[in-house]
């Protein structure tokens, strides 16, 4: 019931079929760094036998990806939301979970998040309780109070719950993005999967340089 060891893949694809044509509006997103914890990042080969970073490995593109969306929200003015499972959970806090996944991250090391994407002053830190960043938390409410109603979502992993939250951010009438190459996943597979079922159902799926291009258009008065 652990976590799989992931072998390093690279998830190049950058042709999707959206179904839909949603631009990044600054004013009205938000970005979701979604579990980008040490416990779920442990899971992937990150360098070679030599203790080389290894820069094709999708975990390192991702973020590497995920730091530059940081930095521009912070420029443009893009609330920044994190998603951050806590350690030790209660049995009766996890319940099914622990049926998938057994007992979950055990130390503080774990639960906290990369050094590399982590929080600044102003972002915020959501309790992770379930797949979906919505459960058991208040992030509906406070997208609503800031009248944002678009979500960018990067992390881990892609087909669990950067999936499960673009699912239901959708059913809230929350416009989702998924960056394709700001996710990792168990593999390039699931990876295709979480993009091609994302495209087709329930979000808008791009690269990083067309959701900076995106929010560059509207900052410099080409949009509407």
């Amino acid at each position: 019931m652990a976590l799989p060891a992931i072998a390093p893949y690279s998830y190049t694809d950058n042709e999707h079929a959206n179904r839909v044509s949603w631009p990044v509006d600054p004013s009205r997103a938000v970005l979701l760094v979604h579990d980008l914890q040490e416990h779920f990042v442990r899971a992937f080969s990150r360098t070679d036998e030599n203790g080389n970073e290894l820069p094709e490995a999708q975990i390192n593109i991702a973020i590497a990806n995920t730091r530059r969306l940081l930095d521009t929200a912070h420029a443009a003015g893009i609330p920044v939301y994190y998603t951050a499972q806590p350690p030790r959970q209660d049995p009766a806090d996890r319940r099914l979970l622990i049926d998938f996944w057994g007992d979950g991250m055990q130390d503080d090391e774990g639960a906290q998040i990369l050094p590399a994407i982590a929080p600044a002053e102003g972002d915020t830190v959501l309790t992770k309780w379930r797949y979906s960043a919505f459960v058991r938390s208040d992030f509906e409410q406070r997208l609503k109070d800031s009248g944002r109603d678009q979500l960018i979502i990067v992390g881990v992993y892609a087909h669990i719950g950067c999936l499960t939250t673009a699912l239901e951010a959708f059913m809230r009438d929350i416009q989702p993005f998924m960056v394709a190459d700001g996710l990792a996943d168990f593999s390039e597979e699931e990876h295709r999967m979480a993009c091609e079922y994302a495209s087709g159902r329930c979000a808008r799926v791009l690269s990083t340089d067309e959701v900076l291009a995106d929010i560059a258009s509207f900052e410099n008065g080409a949009e509407a």
